[in-house]
């Protein structure tokens, strides 16, 4: 659970665990540490929070405005009114100011970004979306690299059967289906991989009995009057037996290494490895069709992490990377004129969530990575990367038309009001001047309802054929 690997943590007497966290060999009391208002539950209450009172530079953007505004409106309106007195009018004079001041009323500068604010991120939490920081939100249209961490994002982060090896007489069905006996009482997610393959495949599963789990070592129980084993090196060392030829290649590739003995005699062996994500490989082809580079950073071996990124494409791979040294290779990227985008899970990515330019956690991970990233994904599918690119593309094009509109009708109507084109016969009535002043807060209102519109589903994005359409901009440097 702290850690986000897909491999079993033993904990001894005294440990820190996670509510959710699974036992899979053994007993366990727990003490409780956090109640109340320090659960996670809780924490994520923070967190909406958090959002709801983050100001953003768009935002700051627009209260300027409408300060300025406010100094504009005063002056037009004094301006009116001396010219209009200075004319021998003082009827007219106060009713052209009055109207320049009801026109000038800075409603819809003042709803131009609040409204997109809060409809963008009321879009994104019901696409899956948690905008913690406003400003991350903001700088994700400008994203030129995503970085995924491997185990947990574009990977299961749980084991799956990849190979099998037998020795002997046993077919590679007979050798899964002993296996899956021996681990069908198991709770360890080696065993379920194991029980699942043999399912996968049709296997009928013999019935064991007396089985055994011993910490560490592995399984045994009779299956069929025979002793069956599974395990890994100590298991083959219990038995003074010898590990398959097979086993260094698999090793070399990452995989988990688990034999499998009848009678103290090894007749076969299983790989079981991390399982990538079928979502991965069009979240990585949707990301390259918007010109974003994609990048993988992991702490496996060299072998296994290029050969996931082969998989799915991926363009550039850190592996054999430190926890500490995450936020480096972040700093890395963004020395090379990258804007970066960091997607993880782990307490070890919450320093590159950090330090990226945008940091995006996956909402299952940990307090930590969730704590530390701007924006958080209630969903493990690394497509969602999508919709908060999208999502933040569509709100800045909002909030530009809005202050656009808000500040370019300002411009206009004021002078009108103001008696501008009196010396060709026309004079805004002040009904007129009220009614256009509340146009204009609805037209800005509308115009930020259409966010409403935008389909922020991750399974929407079934091929790079069919990658959303959003609007295509040459990547952004810092």
């Amino acid at each position: 659970m702290i850690t986000g690997e897909s491999r079993t943590v033993r904990r001894e007497p005294g440990d820190t665990v996670v509510a959710g966290t699974v036992a899979t060999d053994s007993g366990v009391r727990v003490s409780v540490t956090a109640v109340g208002d320090d659960t996670a539950l809780a924490g994520i209450r923070r967190l909406v929070a958090e959002a709801q009172a983050s100001s953003s530079r768009a935002q700051r953007l627009a209260d300027i405005a409408a300060a300025w505004l406010f100094w504009f409106a005063l002056g037009a309106a004094a301006i009116t009114a001396i010219v209009w007195f200075s004319l021998g009018m003082p009827g007219d004079a106060i009713i052209r100011t009055i109207t320049v001041l009801v026109i000038a009323c800075p409603h819809a500068l003042g709803l131009a970004i609040p409204l997109v604010v809060s409809i963008a991120t009321e879009r994104a939490a019901r696409g899956g979306v948690l905008v913690k920081d406003r400003l991350a939100l903001e700088r994700m249209r400008t994203v030129s690299a995503v970085l995924f961490d491997k185990t947990g994002t574009l990977t299961k982060g749980a084991p799956t059967v990849t190979a099998v090896e037998t020795a002997g007489t046993h077919t590679e069905d007979e050798l899964l289906a002993l296996a899956a006996a021996a681990e069908n009482d198991s709770e360890h997610p080696l065993a379920k991989a194991i029980v699942r393959a043999a399912t996968e495949r049709g296997i009928s599963i013999p019935t064991a009995t007396e089985f055994t789990s011993s910490p560490a070592l592995g399984v045994t129980a009779q299956v069929n009057g025979r002793t069956v084993s599974v395990g890994g090196p100590g298991m083959l060392e219990r038995h003074g037996a010898g590990e398959l030829a097979v086993a260094d290649t698999w090793r070399e590739q990452g995989a988990i290494i688990l034999h499998v003995l009848v009678d103290e005699e090894v007749v076969g062996a299983l790989a079981l490895a991390d399982e990538i994500r079928a979502e991965s490989r069009l979240a990585v082809d949707a990301l390259h069709e918007l010109g974003i580079t994609v990048v993988m950073i992991t702490g496996d071996a060299e072998a296994v992490a290029h050969s996931v990124a082969a998989e799915l494409g991926i363009d550039r791979v850190f592996a054999g990377v430190r926890p500490q040294d995450k936020a480096a290779k972040v700093a890395e990227l963004q020395a090379e004129g990258l804007s970066v985008a960091m997607v993880g899970d782990g307490v070890n990515d919450a320093p590159a969530l950090a330090a990226a330019d945008v940091g995006i956690a996956i909402g299952a991970g940990t307090d930590v990575a969730i704590g530390s990233a701007g924006v958080i994904l209630a969903s493990d599918d690394p497509r969602s990367v999508l919709s908060v690119i999208e999502l933040s593309r569509a709100s800045y094009r909002k909030m530009k038309q809005n202050l656009w509109w808000a500040a370019g009708y300002n411009l206009i109507s004021v002078p009108l009001a103001a008696g501008v084109l009196a010396p060709i016969g026309f004079i805004m009535p002040m009904s007129i001047g009220a009614l256009l002043m509340s146009a204009s807060t609805v037209v800005v209102a509308l115009n930020a309802q259409l966010l409403r519109r935008l389909d922020l589903r991750p399974e929407r994005i079934t091929s790079a054929e069919r990658a959303p359409s959003i609007e295509h901009v040459q990547p952004a440097h810092r």
